[in-house]
């Protein structure tokens, strides 16, 4: 999934659903859109225009599906989705050079605190796709370099 699709396609948007529904309802709210725009169940006196976007909007169901309803690329959906949003709207607050954040073993990624008390905490397979990491309890964001 290229980065440049986060700011074009809100997946959750074409299903209806919210980031945090769960796999059920996401599950769910497919089923009943792609039951309504499958190709098999139009009418045949629709107009050629209209069928036509009908079965962008069934190909686009069903490629939000494909993303959200696997948990590794809904995940790596969400994580693009979210820096995309930092980029947006939230200045950095500092950059910390990954030698400066601790290492933890038990959960096997690496923190550091914030100012505010909480943490900043990135996965070891995410320090090469996210550079951008917003605080657990606030709203500050740090870059890692």
């Amino acid at each position: 999934m290229a980065s440049e699709d986060i700011p074009k396609k809100d997946w959750y948007s074409i299903l209806g659903a919210e980031p945090c529904d769960s796999l059920k309802e996401l599950k769910r709210k497919y089923q009943r859109l792609i039951l309504l725009y499958h190709p098999d169940k139009q009418s045949t006196d629709v107009p050629a225009g209209e069928a036509e976007a009908r079965m962008q909007r069934f190909i686009e169901i069903d490629r939000a599906w494909k993303i959200l309803g696997n948990e590794e690329t809904k995940k790596e959906y969400d994580l693009q989705r979210h820096e995309y949003e930092l980029e947006q709207g939230c200045p950095v607050d500092t950059q910390v050079s990954l030698e400066d954040m601790t290492w933890n073993h038990n959960d096997h990624c690496y923190s550091f605190t914030c100012r505010c008390g909480g943490k900043y905490t990135v996965s070891k397979n995410e320090v090469e796709d996210v550079s951008l990491v917003s605080c657990d309890t606030c709203s500050l964001v740090i870059e890692i370099i």
